[in-house]
């Protein structure tokens, strides 16, 4: 099925239709503030395992997972620096994805994370209308591995076709970049992707942040 978020009515009913979708365990697609994503709801591992099946994906490299409010960071991690709180609630929602360790006490099957999690909080009022329903989902960019991100709801629909229940059609991604990955697990924090979200903007609320490897 697919809706145009577009068409108030038609939103509202993809709105239902996605969360009833997740319930079941299947995948739902969706806009995001960078590129279309695939989900699945972060707390079912078959439903996860399906999201890593659609896109091909092996269990070492686990979906991140999207929130609706930047209070469930502390839902989901744990060990949380001061520094890192500050940067989040500056450029969150936004394009940045920062990994953390995981709170222990979470039942969940993202795939091999090292009882680490990769959280993001979207801007994107569409994403958020489905997470404030939802709850935290799993979520990774709407294509197959080795293919490029899905810019459109087409560019996801040939990608993954019927193993997606449900295709919630934002229009042209806004930005297209795909968000900074910031890794805050060890002692000296690096970013492990540099996307929409700059170093030079990082190192304003940590300058001891280091720089991917292949950084040039």
């Amino acid at each position: 099925m697919k809706f145009d978020c577009s068409v108030d009515e038609e939103f509202d009913r993809g709105l239902a239709a996605a969360q009833a979708a997740l319930e079941a365990g299947k995948l739902v697609v969706l806009p995001t503030d960078t590129v279309y994503g695939i989900a699945a709801d972060a707390f079912n591992p078959r439903a996860v395992q399906n999201l890593l099946d659609a896109k091909g994906r092996g269990r070492h490299m686990p979906p991140p997972v999207l929130v609706g409010a930047p209070t469930t960071l502390d839902a989901l991690a744990i060990d949380i620096p001061s520094w890192l709180r500050s940067t989040v609630e500056a450029l969150w929602p936004g394009p940045l994805t920062v990994i953390c360790r995981q709170q222990p006490s979470l039942t969940w099957d993202l795939g091999e994370t090292h009882n680490t999690v990769a959280v993001r909080m979207p801007d994107d009022a569409r994403a958020l209308a489905l997470l404030k329903q939802t709850g935290p989902l799993a979520v990774s960019s709407a294509n197959t591995t080795g293919d490029p991100a899905a810019l459109t709801i087409d560019d996801a629909e040939d990608m993954l076709g019927g193993r997606v229940a449900v295709y919630l059609d934002g229009g042209p991604s806004r930005s297209g970049v795909p968000s900074t990955i910031l890794d805050a697990t060890g002692s000296t924090p690096r970013v492990l992707r540099v996307g929409s979200i700059s170093l030079e903007t990082l190192h304003s609320y940590n300058n001891t942040i280091e720089p991917p490897e292949d950084f040039a």
